[in-house]
């Protein structure tokens, strides 16, 4: 998605009294989705140097750093988030670090000490303490799967209720409660919409990503389907939340998971399905790599070379019979290098072989609580051209009585009023998601809960 920039403070003292590293640094990376600003922030801790990233262009800033060293004259860090680390060389003057940034490939990088760092953007929408309801910090066990407690948030209306209530599930990748993605907290700000309008919200972090416990790596869409049902469970053993109106709201791969557990479990007031998929995961990712190639101004003969590999590496994984023998054959269409290396253990994850073909269609047939499924479209990611037409069709033919399938205009995949929907405008963009989008899924829920 892209990666990091620097600022420039003068010496603080001579080389033996504090490092030269010390200060704002600030470079541009020429990677292939474009041009990304990068900024360093180097510090002085009790056990060494400390650091920070921000990926300016990508609206995230103060990510850690590990591994922050000065050997002589060599400068290097480790960004462990990103899987990611840089190694360059102090000039003489300690102004510049010239060096390679590596992030699956390897990229030039050339950090320059400046004054001022960058401004973190606006983000308008995040709600500011104390709020006008409850907040308590949770836990839950998903008795289903070994050593997996979910750590999370429940906000709800004042008083005694009980209330409804919905559950938040995130999109791919090792999300957080907030869903922080490029400075912005999606589930936070609709959190805390949704909570003003008399719902009780649970949102929660991953397994296995900031408080929450478990192997994010091993798991794939079902075993995350599974933490979402356990969520149900927890909000029924509370007295406050009102057992037979607790709904689903998820989020792109969130979208996939709701349809399971309502299936799985006939207990759930609703589900809503924000930028859900609704064709095989393979054709998804194909559509979608298009859709980003294209509004890079990607050429059409290289773009056509990138769908025949991406294609053949799909059908090579799909055709393995396991995570070794698809390795092996993705490994001799890509060839030998770090970059392939990197792709090579992303295809072979036990998530992706098992989302490139999982077709959600014949699981939303079979949902029969109420429906709202949103799509905004300008998405790049879930290409609503590709997969409204499929799910409404399949919530029609499953014989639903209640659902409504909506495109907006204008929103990208976030929900965010967008220019093109390229995802390197969603740290941009200081809005967090459109109101429109807010209010459409608070009165639906509302008018299906029975609030007045």
């Amino acid at each position: 998605m892209g990666r990091i920039a620097i600022a420039l403070i003068p010496l603080l003292a001579a080389w033996a009294q504090a490092p030269p590293v010390i200060g704002y640094w600030e470079g541009t990376l020429a990677a292939p989705s474009g041009r990304l600003r990068i900024g360093v922030h180097v510090s002085q801790g009790d056990g060494g140097l400390t650091g920070k990233l921000d990926s300016i262009d990508h609206g995230a800033f103060g990510l850690p750093l590990q591994d922050v060293v000065l050997d002589n004259s060599e400068f290097r860090f480790v960004l462990k988030v990103a899987g990611a680390s840089f190694k360059g060389t102090l000039n003489e003057a300690g102004t510049e670090i010239s060096g390679t940034f590596t992030q699956g490939g390897d990229l030039p990088l050339v950090l320059k000490k400046t004054v001022k760092s960058a401004e973190p953007p606006k983000r308008p929408q995040v709600p500011a303490k104390p709020y006008p309801y409850k907040e308590e910090e949770v836990t839950f066990e998903n008795k289903s799967a070994e050593g997996v407690t979910l750590a999370g948030t429940l906000t709800s209306p004042r008083g005694q209720g009980p209330f409804p209530a919905a559950v938040l599930i995130s999109g791919s990748g090792p999300q957080d409660r907030d869903e922080t993605l490029m400075g912005h907290k999606p589930f936070l700000v609709l959190a805390d919409h949704l909570t003003r309008q008399g719902i009780a919200v649970l949102r929660y972090d991953d397994r296995g990503t900031a408080r929450s416990t478990g192997k994010f790596a091993e798991a794939t869409t079902q075993d995350f389907a599974t933490d979402a049902s356990a969520a149900v469970d927890y909000l029924k053993s509370r007295e406050d939340i009102d057992s037979g109106k607790i709904g689903l709201v998820g989020h792109s791969e969130g979208g996939i998971i709701a349809p399971i557990v309502a299936v799985n479990r006939q207990d759930l007031a609703f589900i809503v399905l924000l930028a859900g998929t609704a064709v095989p995961g393979d054709q998804v990712i194909v559509r979608q790599e298009q859709a980003l190639l294209k509004a890079q101004g990607v050429g059409e003969e290289v773009m056509a070379r990138q769908m025949a590999m991406q294609e053949a590496i799909f059908a090579a994984v799909k055709e393995s019979k396991d995570a070794a023998e698809a390795a092996e054959r993705v490994r001799k269409i890509v060839g030998n290098s770090p970059q392939a290396e990197a792709r090579i253990r992303a295809v072979s994850s036990p998530w992706l072989r098992n989302f490139l073909v999982y077709d959600p269609a014949p699981t939303l047939a079979k949902v029969n609580v109420p429906v709202l499924a949103l799509n905004g479209e300008l998405d790049l990611q879930v290409l609503p051209g590709q997969n409204v037409p499929v799910m409404e069709a399949a919530l029609k033919d499953g014989g639903n009585p209640d659902y409504r399938v909506v495109r907006l205009p204008n929103l990208n995949h976030l929900f965010q009023t967008a220019t093109t929907g390229s995802p390197s405008e969603y740290g941009l963009i200081e809005e967090t998601m459109a109101p429109v989008a807010l209010e459409t899924i608070s009165k639906w829920i509302r008018a299906h809960t029975g609030i007045q």
